[in-house]
């Protein structure tokens, strides 16, 4: 039986603490005592890359919302052409340093990759701040549209943050959303932001009965 060890530790301005916990060969970052993302589960956050990159027309600049343990930059990196351009943003400082120093190994670093460029800060300003720059945009911040670890997550999922999100694609750019379960309230919020919705169930680790939701959001026509 292997001890659980809390190798470091972060407090938000809001006095919110991030724990990162190490089992043997497993990583975890804990917030509140409750596990916001781990190593031992990420299939569907792989997956919330791989379909929104099938079902986008091209896929030359993306956006990800949150960096998390890194697998879900590594899977858009894997699918994407070699002179693409993925911008990360990441708002915990700590999580960035920590994928550096601990967690680089888990998804073959992604963020030494020379098409990957991370900004710290929050993913709803830099999204406001362009319009028609993405083929792609990911989120994957928080818990999906119920936050867990800062109400300032909350609002890239309310309808302002939604319509943002939809000026920000490119033409037949795509939205894909991680969630940690199904929301039928959120199906018309970005209904009402102007998209057509796919949810799709994907396993939260390969061969798992336990799913986590992933919204694939195309622009409606006009």
């Amino acid at each position: 039986m292997h001890e659980e060890q809390v190798v470091a530790t972060a407090r938000t301005n809001d006095g919110t603490e991030f724990e990162v916990v190490r089992c043997a060969d497993e990583w975890a970052v804990r917030v509140g005592g409750m596990i916001l993302m781990s190593s031992s589960a990420h299939h569907s956050e792989e997956a919330l890359a791989a379909r929104a990159i099938e079902r986008a027309a091209e896929a030359n600049t993306i956006l990800v919302g949150g960096l998390g343990l890194g697998f879900t930059l590594r899977a858009v990196l894997d699918r994407v052409p070699a002179n693409a351009q993925v911008t990360v943003a990441e708002l915990l400082p700590s999580l960035v340093e920590w994928n550096r120093q601990y967690f680089g190994p888990l998804a073959q670093h992604p963020l030494d990759d020379p098409r990957c460029q991370v900004v710290v800060g929050d993913v709803l300003a830099l999204i406001q701040r362009s319009r028609a720059t993405f083929d792609v945009v990911l989120l994957d911040v928080d818990n999906g549209p119920m936050a867990l670890s800062h109400p300032r997550n909350q609002r890239i999922y309310s309808d302002y943050g939604l319509r943002a999100c939809r000026a920000v694609l490119k033409s037949n750019g795509v939205l894909a959303i991680w969630s940690a379960s199904p929301s039928a309230r959120f199906e018309r919020s970005l209904a009402r932001a102007g998209f057509k919705v796919q949810v799709l169930r994907e396993s939260a680790r390969e061969g798992s009965r336990g799913t986590h939701v992933v919204f694939l959001a195309e622009p409606s026509e006009v």
